[in-house]
């Protein structure tokens, strides 16, 4: 594998912590060229200083001059806003833009990145649950590969590299059902930030932690999973996986599954994605079969989890609606850790966001952006 130059927007959360631990144990085959983050100061000088960064870009411009003080006398170059992000992943000195970008933020730098011809390794979901027709359509135009992260793709993806390009008949999405997979529906009415953040498999960031408590990042994967594979919501079927061994899996016409299994760890799929086609070492926890026991399964609940139903009502509605879910869900999250709402207010206002939302059956970027802005507004509207 030759050297890769690679940009990791967002290097700050999550998965770029998780995907600078992959550079680490890989140093000679890639060369950070660009980091970002919202508003992590100091972690990103850190990052900046250790990985010898080409250059970096903190969103938040009121941290400009702290960030520009700490890393300009070092030859790092120091950038502030989106609009650098975004002119940023165009540069002919990066190879492979990995987006961990939070929200809504991620479509427009992955546009970018697309435009300018570089394989995108994708750990954003909402830019396909926003803007998916918008992305597809310019990556088929330009020829660039978007190379799955999250967990759940990353699966499929690799199940269907060995379909021998066989027809699938179904996709097996896979749950862990989140901290409330078991609490009957008046005990999850009354949960508070707290318990919802308590996730029983995965470490992530809070939204996508709320998300994956109201099963509403489910919905998200599934949106994405229609436009990464091609396929239909109603081809989809989530299965509840509470161990999240099975990452998720592909049914054929014959009947037969292939699935793709490994430790709920993200450094795997983000090192497949930034490796690719080659897999290579990774210091992680390896599968003991007989130590597993028993892999269980379920049905989700779309009564207790109700924004799971929104998810694929959005999609078959299609156009414009999955944005304006979108918008709304991070609207009603961003209050229910503020402790403005309660965890079933989530749902009731996606939903009244949605009905209200004028149609766009063939949205451009410029109509998913204001789809976007309009249902923010409504939403914050509803909450009082």
């Amino acid at each position: 594998m030759e050297k890769r130059r690679i940009a990791i927007l967002g290097s700050t959360g999550s998965i770029g912590r998780q995907a600078l631990d992959v550079v680490r144990q890989h140093r000679e085959l890639f060369e950070i060229e660009l980091l970002t983050a919202n508003s992590s100061s100091e972690l990103l000088i850190r990052q900046a200083r250790e990985f010898d960064a080409g250059c970096v870009v903190i969103c938040q411009e009121d941290k400009y001059r702290e960030v520009a003080d700490a890393l300009q006398p070092e030859g790092i170059k120091v950038f502030a806003g989106m609009d650098s992000v975004c002119d940023l992943v165009a540069g002919g000195n990066i190879d492979m833009v990995l987006t961990a970008l939070v929200g809504f933020s991620g479509l427009r730098p992955t546009l970018a990145a697309i435009r300018a011809g570089k394989p995108v390794a994708l750990a954003n979901k909402e830019t396909l649950v926003a803007g998916g027709s918008v992305v597809m359509a310019l990556a088929r135009e330009k020829q660039v590969p978007i190379l799955p992260v999250d967990s759940e793709h990353s699966a499929i993806f690799q199940c269907l590299l060995g379909a021998g390009g066989n027809r699938i008949r179904r996709i097996h999405l896979t749950a862990s059902g989140g901290p409330f997979r078991t609490w009957p529906r008046e005990r999850i009415a009354a949960a508070t930030k707290e318990d919802a953040l308590k996730h029983p498999q995965w470490n992530m960031g809070a939204k996508i932690t709320i998300d994956s408590a109201t099963l509403m990042n489910k919905g998200f994967e599934m949106i994405e999973a229609c436009w990464l594979f091609d396929t239909r919501p109603e081809d989809i079927r989530i299965v509840v996986h509470p161990q999240s061994i099975i990452h998720s899996m592909v049914e054929f016409e014959d009947g037969a599954v292939l699935a793709q299994m490994g430790h709920p760890d993200m450094r795997e799929p983000i090192q497949l994605a930034l490796c690719f086609p080659e897999r290579l070492p990774l210091d992680n926890r390896k599968l003991d079969f007989a130590a597993l026991g028993s892999l269980t399964f379920e049905e989700p609940d779309y009564d207790r989890f109700p924004c799971l139903g929104l998810a694929f009502e959005a999609m078959r509605r299609g156009g414009n609606i999955p944005c304006a879910m979108n918008a709304a869900n991070e609207a009603a999250v961003a209050a229910f850790l503020a402790g403005r709402i309660a965890f079933y207010d989530i749902p009731k206002i996606i939903e009244k966001v949605c009905n209200g939302t004028v149609f766009a059956s063939n949205p451009s970027a410029r109509d998913i952006l204001a789809t976007h802005e309009e249902a923010i507004a409504r939403a914050r509207e509803m909450i009082v």
